[in-house]
């Protein structure tokens, strides 16, 4: 009998869940053919980096959506997407009154409103800022171009990059919520665009960013640190910048402090294995001094003792890349960082959390991750004990 029960109660949720996907379409499809005002960034999907959902009651503008949710590109980017927005948005009154008619669809009717929503979904989905900052560019670039063409497509890259000025210019608000999301804005905007990623860099943002991660208020902190990243990955320029802004120093700080919150130690060891990363596809620039200090290696070692299994796999990751650099010496990381002592203490805790049945998949991967680095980090001590012989 609760088996039979367990069967209606699922079958039953996953009616409402359609049911309200299908009324988000619907209700999106109004905001998409109204509005052409909203601003869609290229994202990903940052967690930690969602701002705090503001109540409205006029949906009237596709802006409106994105500041409810972060995830789109352009419009939902996902059924997870929309459904986020359905829940927030949807009428309880309302679906109870067409719950029971939904029931009585039959499952090829289910399969042809499901096919229905694929469709729509495809339908509501537009080109973020990111892509028509590139096409008009692109356009910009094409000789065969007629001077009205050019003309219009100029005055769009105009109108889209004004809310990179804007939310740069805000970061110097007295407010501390008007700082952060300006940053966030700036971040998401940047995020994987070199186009972007140098306009931002050349109105002098970066160092605005860097004072901001030093704010005594945290989600400004962590807001600020998240676009410093956005705005140096895989950007040589924008990592010279870093440097000479003393972001070294930064990192350093963050990462030596235990008393910083688990956010920013998050985003500033995977900004460790991103420069380390860059470092290693661009063998030709010098290392910065950074990745040989031995204080800064053992500050990251340091982080697979937490009990944050998130953490432990950003701290590995970035180990990884530090291993493969030149100027790592491979006896700094046993002798001085115990770097051998601390892969066998998370190889130990790794097992215990492996028992545990909803995290047992994700203590797996780490766990694949340990065993490639202690791998990278035996070979390269065999490596310097043969040089040293030799």
């Amino acid at each position: 009998m609760n088996t039979r029960r367990n069967r209606i109660a699922s079958r039953a949720l996953w009616l409402l869940v359609l049911l309200m996907i299908t009324m988000a379409i619907g209700r999106a499809e109004r905001v998409n053919n109204s509005s052409s005002a909203g601003l869609f960034w290229s994202t990903a999907k940052e967690d930690e980096d969602q701002p705090r959902k503001a109540e409205r009651n006029d949906d009237s503008t596709a802006a409106a959506i994105v500041n409810d949710h972060d995830e789109l590109d352009g419009g939902f980017s996902s059924i997870d997407g929309m459904l986020q927005w359905a829940i927030g948005h949807s009428d309880p009154a309302k679906l109870k009154e067409t719950a029971q008619d939904v029931q009585r669809l039959s499952p090829s009717e289910l399969k042809k409103r499901q096919m229905e929503i694929k469709e729509l979904m495809e339908k509501l989905k537009t080109p973020s800022d990111a892509q028509l900052i590139q096409i008009a560019i692109d356009d910009l670039n094409n000789s065969t171009l007629s001077l009205e063409d050019s003309q219009r497509a100029l005055q769009e890259l105009l109108i889209l990059v004004e809310p990179i000025d804007n939310a740069n210019g805000q970061l110097n608000h007295p407010d501390t919520d008007i700082r952060k999301i300006s940053a966030w804005i700036l971040g998401k905007a940047s995020q994987n665009n070199p186009l972007v990623q140098k306009q931002v860099l050349e109105l002098g943002a970066l160092s605005k960013l860097m004072k901001m991660v030093k704010s005594s208020f945290v989600e400004e902190a962590v807001k600020a640190l998240y676009t410093v990243s956005s705005l140096i990955r895989n950007n040589l320029a924008g990592q010279e910048m870093f440097y000479v802004e003393a972001g070294d120093l930064m990192l350093q700080d963050i990462l030596g402090n235990s008393s910083f919150e688990i956010r920013l130690h998050r985003k500033a060891v995977s900004l460790v294995g991103d420069l380390a990363k860059c470092q290693l596809e661009n063998m030709h620039k010098v290392e910065p001094p950074l990745f040989r200090d031995r204080f800064f290696l053992k500050s990251v070692v340091d982080l697979t003792a937490s009990a944050d299994l998130d953490l432990q796999e950003k701290a590995l990751a970035a180990i990884k890349n530090l291993l493969q650099l030149r100027t790592t010496e491979a006896l700094v990381l046993k002798d001085f960082c115990g770097l051998d002592t601390a892969l066998e203490r998370l190889r130990q805790q790794l097992q215990e959390v492996m028992l545990e049945e909803d995290q047992r998949d994700y203590a797996m991967d780490v766990e694949a991750l340990r065993r490639e680095v202690e791998l990278i980090f035996f070979r390269k001590l065999d490596d310097s004990g043969s040089n040293m012989i030799r």
